[in-house]
């Protein structure tokens, strides 16, 4: 696997996904930032491309990317089980899109 881990999310993007988690403190800036990361590698291994996977103006992406970091943030989070399927269900829809499984003109 291409490690998409290794793009570090930009400033911005941390501060619009601790947006998501309703946190304006950077003190949870490297949970939020692992939080990312895992994310993308999930979804390339299941099969979305990781330069999408990386793509921080992608809307569905970051909507995917901040579902996923609302998931797992925190050990109390009553609402976990809710985000998790609706993480799933948007990936699946993703891995469906010839636009995120398959390269511009393949």
């Amino acid at each position: 696997m291409s490690g998409t881990a290794e793009k570090t999310p930009s400033n911005e993007y941390i501060i619009s996904i601790r947006g998501y988690l309703r946190i304006t403190t950077s003190s949870l800036d490297s949970e939020i930032t692992d939080l990312i990361n895992a994310a993308r590698d999930d979804l390339v291994l299941g099969g979305v491309l990781p330069d999408k996977a990386k793509d921080e103006a992608d809307a569905l992406i970051k909507r995917a990317i901040g579902i996923y970091v609302k998931a797992e943030f925190g050990l109390d989070n009553d609402d976990s089980e809710k985000y998790r399927a609706a993480y799933t269900d948007l990936k699946l829809r993703l891995m469906l899109s010839t636009g995120y499984i398959e390269g511009e003109g393949e």
